[in-house]
């Protein structure tokens, strides 16, 4: 199964599971992005690189985590917008102020390949967050603690 993880949660790891505190986390971790297990995308770096702190480090150190979409992410991500209702995922003042808008590219990615998002989000009624377009869409989706559990992750 390939992992593909949103900015929340990426944010939550580093910031919550310090390496020296963890070195086993991290250890799984680490292979786990060698070997493509867990990914991203691009738009997910440029989110986590606006700050400076340890994952933006990390994040500029390690580019091929975060891949760039392919052709069929960028036809679902317009099948996403097609739902008038999941069109408020992009906020009108991610556009006005050029921010990257990084969940429907996680959603099509995982869709491509196969694979399960890992995001911080719940699902929410009639909310159109990334839970509720996995959903729609029957793409998996789990938050960190769900994930860690599929992977059998105990530290």
């Amino acid at each position: 199964m390939i992992y593909v993880f949103d900015s929340s949660t990426l944010i939550d790891l580093f910031r919550n599971f310090y390496h020296q505190r963890f070195p086993s986390l991290w250890d799984i971790f680490d292979q786990s992005v060698m070997t493509r297990t867990i990914i991203s995308v691009r738009d997910v770096a440029k989110e986590v690189e606006a700050y400076d702190d340890r994952l933006s480090k990390w994040a500029k150190n390690n580019r091929y985590f975060f891949q760039l979409p392919v052709a069929g992410e960028f036809a679902f991500v317009k099948e996403i917008f097609a739902v008038p209702h999941f069109r408020s995922l992009v906020r009108k003042q991610q556009i006005l102020q050029g921010k990257p808008v990084s969940d429907p590219f996680v959603i099509a990615k995982a869709k491509v390949v196969e694979g399960c998002v890992v995001a911080e989000e719940h699902f929410k009624p009639h909310a159109s967050q990334i839970p509720n377009i996995c959903r729609h869409f029957g793409v998996e989706c789990v938050d960190l603690e769900g994930f860690m559990e599929r992977e059998d992750w105990t530290f």
